[in-house]
């Protein structure tokens, strides 16, 4: 007979217990806490808190305006402007200057005579005629001058003016000298002040004295007229007397000369 097969009952697998969270501290009984705390918390507050990088915001850029470009070149085209007519001007001047050789023109007073120099009866008014012998010399080769009227002559003295007279109107030539006999003659008031100072200069040989002229003249150039300008002559005389119908000896003589438009 056949053996009995014998069924025996296989043992299920033991399942392992769940871990249990542990409720109670770690820490064991009757010891304390770290100083610092928990060190779970203490990671927590070390970590810095997370920041949100922000981006700075900028405006967008203006293009730029086409008025500025608009004045720089204006600007640039002035002065290149400015700066040619400057070249222009120096080359005609220098040109000029080449080719005609202007020179200044020389004045000099050679004599003086006194035909009236009296005072009235209460000495308050003087009255004063010269004669003066002025000669001028134009050295240029290429320009002639053309005296116009309405130049005026003086005598002054210790800042008052003696006498007063005028040019007459005439044309003078390339390298001309012209001597001109000039009468001047005119009248002071309050000249008692006046003839002190003068005694006083007379006693020590020299009187000074000062001759002033402005005379209008036209240069000519070739064929071309230029426009009128204006002679300044300004003579410092040194004389030994102002008696009247004496022969008075200019001691020094030195003229400037000067102009303007």
């Amino acid at each position: 007979m056949a053996d009995h097969q014998r069924i025996h009952p296989v043992p299920e697998p033991e399942q392992e217990p769940p871990v249990q969270k542990p409720t109670v501290p770690l820490v064991p009984k009757g010891s304390f806490r770290s100083e610092k705390g928990d060190p779970e918390k203490q990671q927590q507050q070390e970590q810095p808190p997370f920041r949100r990088r922000t981006i700075p915001y900028y405006p967008p850029l203006k293009p730029p305006k086409k008025r500025c470009c608009t004045c720089k070149r204006c600007l640039c085209c002035t002065c290149c402007l400015l700066f040619l007519l400057i070249i222009i001007i120096g080359g005609l001047g220098a040109a000029f200057y080449f080719v005609f050789q202007p020179k200044i023109p020389n004045y000099s007073v050679d004599s003086m005579r006194i035909t009236q120099f009296s005072f009235n009866t209460d000495m308050s008014l003087l009255f004063a005629t010269f004669n003066v012998n002025i000669t001028a010399r134009n050295p240029n080769k290429k320009i002639g001058i053309y005296y116009e009227s309405g130049s005026h002559l003086s005598v002054w003295y210790t800042g008052v003016k003696l006498c007063e007279g005028s040019l007459p109107r005439f044309y003078q030539g390339h390298q001309n000298t012209t001597v001109l006999s000039l009468d001047l003659s005119g009248q002071t008031q309050n000249a008692t002040e006046l003839l002190q100072a003068l005694q006083v200069d007379q006693q020590k040989g020299s009187i000074p004295l000062n001759l002033r002229a402005k005379v209008p003249v036209k240069l000519k150039i070739g064929k071309l007229m230029l426009m009128k300008w204006k002679f300044l002559v300004k003579c410092r005389l040194d004389v030994d007397s102002l008696a009247a119908n004496n022969a008075i000896r200019i001691r020094n003589s030195d003229c400037k000369f000067g102009f303007r438009l």
